[in-house]
């Protein structure tokens, strides 16, 4: 399966190059779409509009907080092509987005779609990382 990856721009472009390389050759990120600065109601929209799953660090206003308390964007949308959110408690650099986004496609090779599902990447304390897969809206 290939998806549409929107990269957020609070990420680095250089992601979309990663995601293409794995084969989602229709990624593109915000700012290369003239989007920059564009309010999450209105990102929502776009990405819902043209079957995007949404690439983000910016987690919470997304997905809400996380299962059980979700509230975000994405938890607003009937139906939606998924949330990537990619987490770490270390600062986001270019090395550790490439690092956690590399780990989310990792995933994403081994699943058929993420339809109204988010997929969480985090970084913990020691180093290790965690995925986790849920619905959102909740099922």
């Amino acid at each position: 399966m290939t998806f549409r990856l929107l990269i957020d721009e609070c990420l680095s472009p250089e992601l979309v190059d990663l995601a293409v390389e794995a084969g989602h050759v229709e990624s593109t990120c915000v700012r290369n779409r003239g989007l920059a600065g564009t309010k999450d109601w209105q990102l929502i929209e776009f990405v819902v509009a043209n079957d995007y799953t949404l690439v983000t660090h910016n987690s919470i206003d997304f997905r809400g907080g996380g299962p059980g308390r979700l509230g975000g964007e994405h938890a607003k949308q009937s139906i939606h092509s998924g949330l990537i959110c990619l987490n770490s408690v270390r600062v986001m650099s270019l090395d550790r987005q490439r690092d956690l986004f590399g780990v989310a496609l990792q995933e994403l090779a081994g699943l058929p779609d993420l339809v109204n599902q988010a997929l969480e990447v985090w970084e913990l304390e020691d180093g290790s990382v965690e995925l986790e897969i849920y619905d959102i809206p909740s099922a």
